[in-house]
């Protein structure tokens, strides 16, 4: 790696600048990084001009000739390889850096709730914060490590502590270009084609989410306290997309696979939800959230409606669905009683 350093100093003009060379190892694929000056022995400085496509043309030739592998973007991160954040392992911070940057960057989602349900295949959670700093609004994103079962451990990160590329802004523009991606590449349809038979040949919710690894799929539930399909995303690991049931098809709405799974045999239910304990909501994206922010952080709790997930326009929102989250709020509300 040393000589590969020196080789591509000297093909892009700094061969004879002192430098360091720094061997990174905190993902699986191990690169390197170096640090220079631009500013010669005679105190005249190097030209920047064109330094991108020097860069460039260096690590082609240097890649070919070593073999390595390439150092494009998109490529860099699909085969990068993605790993559960494990808590007792140590320097969490890092774990979830590495994650959260390949899952950001990499795939395709249109909303906070289906980019927290990739994250949550690695043991990370992610929270929009929002609050008052020198009388300016302001809004992050904080992410969290989690157990297997999703209870969140240790202390979250701010978007700002990782990088810009995870921030509010970076996801915010991903949720808009995700949704031209995949409007255009008719991905939504693509992935009903593929999981309607898979779903008609499964007994049970383990059963289905086995037979959908098979074929590079996860699909992530979350349920209501009685164990109730409330939401249902799922992830196509080999296009990168990120979609809610709803956003599919009706049949694979959590309303819809509520039914399927824990009451086959009710043909009484109506798509509308006009059943005892009313029909889930998976198109509102909306999680239980246990975070209590620490004293240092300066923001309030929202629920994500920054994000766009509960307006009209927004194709994952199911009006039965939002219709029994409401309703949920509202008994919340009556067992909370009157405040003393």
């Amino acid at each position: 790696m040393e000589i590969i350093a020196r080789e591509y100093m000297e093909k892009i003009g700094f061969g004879g600048q002192p430098y360091m060379v720094y061997k990174h190892e905190d993902i699986d694929r191990h690169h390197m990084h170096i640090v220079t000056i631009r500013v010669k022995e005679d105190g005249k400085a190097i030209s920047s001009s064109n330094n991108f496509y020097q860069s460039k043309r260096a690590t082609r030739e240097l890649e070919k000739k070593y073999n390595l592998h390439t150092a494009e973007r998109g490529q860099a991160i699909s085969e990068i390889p993605l790993r559960k954040v494990n808590a007792s392992e140590g320097d969490v911070k890092k774990q979830i850096a590495n994650t959260v940057k390949a899952v950001v960057r990499g795939y395709h989602y249109q909303t906070l709730g289906e980019l927290r349900a990739v994250l949550s295949l690695y043991n990370i959670d992610v929270e929009e914060t929002r609050g008052m700093a020198r009388n300016r609004e302001y809004h992050g994103l904080v992410y969290s490590a989690t157990d297997d079962n999703g209870n969140r451990v240790g202390n979250p990160f701010k978007a700002s502590k990782i990088g810009p590329s995870v921030g509010y802004e970076a996801v915010q523009k991903r949720f808009a270009w995700s949704k031209k991606h995949i409007a255009e590449g008719g991905l939504a349809a693509s992935l009903k084609e593929k999981i309607l038979p898979i779903l008609a040949a499964s007994s049970n919710t383990e059963d289905f989410k086995s037979r959908l690894q098979a074929q590079g799929m996860d699909v992530v539930f979350r349920y209501t306290d009685t164990g109730r399909i409330y939401g249902a995303t799922f992830i196509d690991h080999d296009s990168r997309s990120v979609l809610n049931g709803s956003r599919m098809c009706k049949e694979l709405s959590a309303n819809a696979l509520e039914q399927h799974f824990n009451n086959p045999h009710d043909h009484g239910q109506t798509q509308q939800g006009q059943t005892t304990g009313g029909s889930p909501f998976s198109g509102s994206d909306q999680w239980q959230s246990q975070y209590t922010p620490s004293p240092d952080y300066d923001h309030s709790h929202s629920d994500f409606d920054g994000f766009g997930l509960f307006t009209t326009d927004n194709p994952a929102v199911d009006p039965a669905e939002e219709e029994f989250r409401r309703r949920m709020q509202r008994k919340k509300k009556k067992r909370r009683g009157p405040k003393l």
